[in-house]
C-alpha cells in the first residue's frame, strides 16, 4: 500500500502543530515511519487519505465498541446539533444518561460528566483527597491516567520512596505526593502503605491495564487492593476509561464482583465524542461543589452533542447485553489464530487478552506488569506493525497499547488478520 498523501499531510502538519500531531503516540515515533491520515471510517474499517482501506484494531483507542459511524449515535448527534451545540446550562439529556449509567454500573449513586478521561481521573483524585483529608496517592508503573501532573511520575530510588517527575513542567512538590507501585504486586503496595501510614488518600489503578499492552489482574490482586484500602481508610479508584461499558455493562466491578469507591469513565461513555465521567456513592460525590467543598467545573461538561452520543451508545449496550459475549468470542478466536500461526513460524511471543482487549508481546515470559512488558522485542514489533499496515491492518503504533475488538468486525475480518499475521511473521 502507498501512503503518499498521508506523508504530504504530515509534512504540512509539522509546520503548524508540534510534532505534526495532537497526541504524541500518533506520530509513529515508537515504530518509525509516517502517520496515516484518516479521511473516514465505517464499521470495522478506516479509509485513509490515499484511498486505502484498513481493518481497525484501535477503534479510536476503545470507544467504537459498535463500530465507526454507528447509525443511532450519528443520528442522535445530528438531531441534537440542529437544536444547538452548546448552552453552558443544564439539559434533561444529562439526567437521562446519568440515570442510565448509574443503573448499569454497580455501587455508584451519582455521576459527574467531564470532557475527557484525563479530567475524570484528575477530578477523582482531587475528590478523594478532599474526602479523606489526605494528600498522597498510589499509582502503578505502566498504568496511564491521563496527563495531569499527579500522574506523570516515574519510579523513585527505592520501593518506599516517592516518585520523581518524568515530564518537564511537573514539579517535585507534586511528585512527592505520588507513590509508585508495581502492578500485580500486593506486597509492594502494602509496603508503601505501611511506610506512609494515614497519609494515603487513594489508590488509583487500571483494573485491567491497557497502557502497557493488555494486562489482566492476577487472581487476588484487585481483591487484595480492596482489602488494603478498607483496612487503611484509603479510597480505591478504578480507572475504567478503557474498560467501562466495554468488558461488561457494569465494567470491571461487575466482571470481577469487586467494589471500587470511585470509578472513572471515558471512551465508550461518549460514543466517540470527547466525554469523561467519574462516579461514586452519594456520600463521596456530595463532597463536590455545589454541595460540598471540593471544586470541579467545566463550561462544556455535559455538552448536548456529547451527551446525545453517549446516551445512544449506552442504550444500545444496555439493550443488547449479548454483545459482551460476542466480543469475547471474537477476541478468543483471534487470539487462538494468532497463537497458531506465530507458533508455526517459531516466533517468540506471549498473548494477553480479556473480554474485547488483546495484545501481542514478543517475549516468551508472562507479561504481568510494566517491567515484563518492557522486556518485549521492540524491533520485532516494528516489523510486525509495518508488515500488518502493508496488509491493510491497523494496530496501535506502540508495543505498549492494547488492541480493541469491535462488534463490527466479522469472522472474515479476523481470518484475514490471522492470514496476514502468518505472512508477516514469516519475514521475522
Amino acid at each position: 500500500m502507498l501512503y503518499k498523501r498521508s506523508s504530504q499531510l504530515f509534512a504540512e502538519a509539522e509546520k503548524v502543530i508540534p510534532g505534526g500531531v495532537n497526541s504524541p503516540v500518533r506520530a509513529f515515533k515508537a515504530v518509525g515511519g509516517t502517520p496515516i491520515f484518516v479521511k473516514s471510517a465505517k464499521g470495522a474499517y478506516l479509509y485513509d487519505e490515499d484511498g486505502n482501506r484498513l481493518i481497525d484494531y484501535i477503534n479510536s483507542w476503545g470507544p467504537m465498541i459498535l463500530g465507526h459511524a454507528y447509525e443511532p449515535v450519528v443520528q442522535a448527534v445530528i438531531e441534537k446539533a440542529k437544536l444547538g451545540t452548546s448552552f453552558g446550562m443544564p439539559t434533561e439529556l444529562e439526567t437521562q444518561i446519568a440515570a442510565l449509567a448509574v443503573a448499569m454500573v454497580p455501587n455508584i449513586d451519582k455521576i459527574r460528566f467531564v470532557n475527557s478521561g484525563t479530567e475524570a481521573c484528575m477530578s477523582a483524585v482531587r475528590l478523594a483527597r478532599g474526602f479523606t483529608k489526605r494528600d498522597k496517592i498510589i499509582k502503578f508503573a505502566g498504568c496511564y491516567h491521563g496527563h495531569s501532573d499527579s500522574f506523570l511520575i516515574q519510579a523513585g530510588s527505592g520501593a518506599i520512596t516517592f516518585g520523581s517527575p518524568n515530564s518537564p513542567g511537573v514539579t517535585a512538590g507534586t511528585a512527592k505526593d505520588t507513590l509508585l507501585a508495581r502492578y500485580n504486586d500486593l506486597e509492594n503496595v502494602a509496603t508503601l502503605i505501611e511506610a506512609n501510614k494515614n497519609e494515603i488518600a487513594a489508590i488509583i489503578v487500571e483494573p485491567v491495564a491497557g497502557n502497557m499492552g493488555c494486562i489482566p489482574p492476577n487472581k487476588g490482586f484487585l481483591e487484595g487492593l480492596r482489602q488494603l484500602c478498607t483496612d487503611n481508610g484509603i479510597l480505591l479508584i478504578f480507572d475504567e476509561v478503557m474498560t467501562g461499558f466495554r468488558l461488561a455493562a457494569g465494567g470491571v466491578q461487575e466482571l470481577f464482583n469487586i467494589t471500587a469507591d470511585i470509578v472513572c469513565f471515558g471512551k465508550v461513555i461518549g460514543g466517540g465524542l470527547p466525554v469523561g465521567a467519574f462516579a461514586a456513592r452519594a456520600e463521596i460525590m456530595n463532597y463536590l461543589a455545589p454541595l460540598g467543598p471540593v471544586y470541579q467545573a467545566g463550561t462544556l461538561s455535559g455538552n448536548p452533542l456529547a451527551m446525545a452520543a453517549g446516551l445512544a451508545m449506552l442504550q444500545a449496550l444496555d439493550t443488547d447485553r449479548a454483545i459482551f459475549q460476542r466480543l469475547e468470542e471474537k477476541t478468543t478466536y483471534l487470539a487462538a489464530g494468532i497463537d497458531k500461526v506465530l507458533k508455526a513460524n517459531d516466533v517468540t511471543f506471549t498473548i494477553n487478552s480479556i473480554g474485547s482487549m488483546i495484545s501481542v508481546h514478543f517475549d516468551a515470559a508472562p507479561v504481568v506488569d510494566f517491567q515484563t512488558a518492557a522486556n518485549g522485542d521492540n524491533e520485532t514489533f516494528k516489523k510486525f506493525f509495518h508488515g500488518l499496515l502493508q496488509e491493510g491492518i491497523y494496530i496501535a503504533p506502540s508495543a505498549y497499547e492494547t488492541w480493541f475488538i469491535t462488534d463490527a468486525l466479522t469472522y472474515e475480518d479476523l481470518d484475514f488478520t490471522i492470514r496476514a499475521i502468518d505472512k508477516v511473521s514469516k519475514t521475522f
